[in-house]
């Protein structure tokens, strides 16, 4: 499971709703019949949904001076996941951590003790090796719910829970989501709705959408 900024950013493929990559039964059985010989070697098995952050052409500002998070935590889910600094790939998408135990903190963006700009974090939904992750009960979260991120400093942001949203990964409004202008907000960003089994990829992001309060 695997583009954003004012280089934006636009998160495709992979969360919940589904997670038959993860439990999905081993390759297909052999297609030889009855009398075939020889050795069969077993399928591959498919690689694990794809998650890509698509930027918009531009050149990506200096990474943020600001102690970069270290922690996601939402209350309601029980969730308290480690945070890393993220760039953009050779691919011109957004890095995502292998593992989806582990969130990506877009560096180019804003971070919470910048006092403005919106901090986008990112996870894996599931994997194939590593199983479901904790952002996979994203859509569960309600307005109102508490998340808070921990940064390298120790500072500790407390957000509220404003929405949560399906969006067709096609139509993330990238410019909105990743400005490093206005009220201090965090976006956290998995995937979800219909996984397409031929394309390894689900149908939606999954936004959360939190306001900071201080």
């Amino acid at each position: 499971m695997r583009r954003l900024l004012v280089i934006a950013v636009s998160l495709t493929a992979m969360m919940l709703a589904a997670c038959a990559p993860v439990s999905e039964a081993g390759p297909p059985p052999s297609e030889a019949g009855p009398g075939a010989t020889g050795t069969v070697s077993p399928m591959p098995a498919p690689p694990s949904p794809q998650v890509s952050v698509p930027v918009a052409p531009a050149t990506p500002r200096a990474a943020a001076d600001s102690p970069a998070p270290e922690r996601l935590t939402i209350r309601s889910l029980g969730v308290d996941m480690p945070v890393e600094p993220v760039g953009v790939a050779d691919s011109g998408e957004m890095q995502i951590p292998e593992r989806p135990t582990t969130a990506g903190w877009y560096r180019f963006g804003s971070a919470p003790a910048d006092g403005q700009g919106t901090t986008v974090v990112a996870a894996h939904v599931d994997d194939r090796e590593y199983g479901i992750g904790p952002l996979a009960a994203l859509r569960d979260v309600r307005v109102g719910d508490v998340v808070t991120v921990t940064d390298a400093d120790g500072a500790v942001t407390e957000y509220l829970t404003e929405s949560v949203t399906y969006i067709p990964r096609a139509e993330l409004p990238v410019d909105h989501l990743f400005t490093r202008e206005g009220r201090r907000t965090l976006a956290v960003i998995t995937c979800g709705g219909d996984f397409d089994q031929q394309t390894r990829t689900y149908s939606d992001n999954v936004v959360l959408i939190a306001r900071a309060q201080s």
